[in-house]
């Protein structure tokens, strides 16, 4: 996937509150559709895969 292709989440509503992904060499950047061009996170793999499972662990269960 090259750097500048964005994937929407597959979890957005409709709106401008949605997480756009891209990898690229090793890489994962994400950022807010609001926003586009602004606040960009760049991490590994590792690293995002580390932070949703913490997300998903401590998330109250229904």
């Amino acid at each position: 996937m090259p750097a500048r292709t964005l994937q929407r989440s597959s979890y957005c509503a409709q709106g401008e509150a949605c997480l756009h992904v891209a990898a690229h060499k090793g890489k994962v950047r994400l950022t807010e559709s609001g926003d586009p061009s602004g606040a960009i996170l760049r991490t590994t793999p590792a690293a995002l895969d580390t932070l949703l499972r913490t997300l998903k662990e401590d998330r109250p269960h229904d």
